[in-house]
């Protein structure tokens, strides 16, 4: 397959429709030569040939350059499908339905919190439940698990969590319209009413960092970014919900195969007509699922506001921006000179809209990214970017070479303070399980699909 492969600049490569019988679009990658070197080790090509065979996929199967193996597409991967002949699959969103991350910003500076780090850290990780299967301390009732659903952060906000300005720079406002609650399996919400306000565990995180390195001095200035300040981010997504909507529907669309003649080539690929009863319950669900995501992150920064206020009262917190870069949206675009309404998965790749912040984390220990979308990118990729650094290694093997190693110790010799409910966690989610985010990003604004505003490096980091 890597025969199949066109150099077409520094950084985009081209899978041929050659390399894998019934492609109906070539792939486009998004890559340097380090990344390149790095497509074969998951059979990361496999899945982009894989993903292009799927009806009414519009354009390319799109690969952004932290693409690593997952579950029918690869993490990383882009694909938008023709509302009226496409598809719509599970399996391009993912489990963590809506995983994303929220920036928050401050005009405190290194030392303010460095001089109470001793006592902040433990406090932001008392009022965060963070590991598997953490649970909040509250249990949400069948009528608030219903508004939660539907009105997604507009409900956070009329119950008394954040502030009505943290919806202006949260995407879709906080919520997605059409959430179909009805579509929600019980079981689904029974795992998700105990979890609002809590991190999670995997590559989830909770950080204090500062901001390195500013890039746009225009565009930092907008977000409130300035060289020296502290910021907090988050990262986390729909929890217990959200997985199990996903497999609730992978189930679903299985079945529905068989119904409307859809033939993949994984079967982690299932899908089922966007305009049929299962397409539009699904996606009806995923909003639902989404919706949770967001109001996740609004609690976790509520709590995150109240114990930086009691350690600095006259000091705000401001939301700089929350985005999701596990989700489906159906969006307009232009393509070969026609406006199209299309069903754009996103699946470890984030919205890169022309002006949009767009937020990519780092993985633990190392710098995490604000950046900007650009009109390139709604040409180019359907206003797609990458989200992340993306894994080269897999969390078993990750832990077993982090065997003997002190990773508390090697943090603390960064810089980096570090809380953690498992040690387990800090083994899977070490550095060098990740790809260099700083290459990645370059990649990204090397292509012009973003482009970078600043560099955020790490003081303090939680994880479940």
């Amino acid at each position: 397959m890597k025969g199949s492969l066109t150099r077409m600049d520094d950084v985009r490569l081209l899978l041929g429709r050659e390399a894998q019988d019934g492609m109906r679009v070539p792939g486009l990658i998004y890559a340097d030569k380090y990344i390149e070197s790095m497509l074969e080790q998951e059979n990361a090509l496999l899945q982009i040939a894989n993903v292009a065979c799927l009806p009414g996929i519009i354009g390319y199967s799109f690969a952004m350059p932290d693409i690593h193996w997952g579950y029918g597409f690869p993490i990383g991967g882009v694909a938008a499908f023709d509302v009226d002949e496409g598809i719509i699959s599970p399996g391009g969103v993912g489990y963590d339905i809506s995983c994303g991350v929220r920036l928050l910003s401050s005009s405190l500076v290194v030392t303010d919190v460095t001089n109470v780090m001793d006592q902040l850290l433990p406090a932001l990780f008392s009022a965060v439940p963070c590991g598997v299967g953490s649970s909040s301390r509250q249990k949400l009732s069948d009528r608030d698990l219903e508004k939660v659903l539907t009105d997604g952060a507009r409900w956070a906000v009329k119950a008394g969590y954040g502030i009505e300005s943290d919806l202006d720079h949260t995407e879709e406002n906080g919520c997605l319209e059409g959430a179909l609650p009805s579509v929600v399996s019980n079981r689904a919400k029974e795992r998700g009413r105990t979890q609002l306000g809590t991190l999670g565990s995997g590559n989830h995180f909770l950080e204090i960092q500062v901001v390195d390195e500013v890039f746009d001095e225009r565009e930092a200035s907008k977000l409130g970014l300035k060289t020296g300040c502290i910021t907090v981010m988050i990262h986390c997504g729909s929890r217990g919900l959200g997985h199990q909507v996903c497999d609730d529907y992978l189930k679903v669309m299985r079945r529905a195969m068989e119904r409307y003649h859809i033939i993949v080539p994984d079967r982690q690929l299932c899908c089922a007509p966007i305009k049929s009863e299962e397409g539009e319950k699904y996606l009806g669900a995923m909003k639902a699922a989404a919706n949770f995501a967001l109001v996740n992150r609004h609690m976790i920064a509520d709590a995150v506001r109240h114990v930086f206020t009691a350690f600095f009262p006259k000091v705000p917190l401001h939301t700089v921006y929350d985005v999701s870069h596990n989700i489906a949206h159906i969006e307009t675009h232009e393509w070969e000179g026609h406006r199209k309404e299309l069903c754009v998965h996103r699946k470890g790749a984030t919205r890169a809209f022309q002006g949009q912040p767009v937020l990519i984390p780092g993985s633990m220990g190392t710098a995490s990214y604000v950046l900007v979308g650009t009109r390139q990118a709604e040409i180019e990729t359907f206003a797609s970017t990458c989200h992340g650094a993306g894994r080269v290694l897999s969390r078993n093997e990750a832990v077993k070479r982090a065997r003997g190693q002190d990773l508390f110790k090697v943090l603390s010799e960064r810089g980096i303070s570090v809380m953690a409910e498992s040690p387990r966690t800090l083994g899977e989610e070490m550095p060098e399980a990740y790809k260099d985010v700083s290459n990645v990003v370059d990649v990204v604004q090397e292509a012009g699909i973003s482009l970078k505003v600043a560099k955020l490096r790490p003081l303090a980091v939680i994880k479940g």
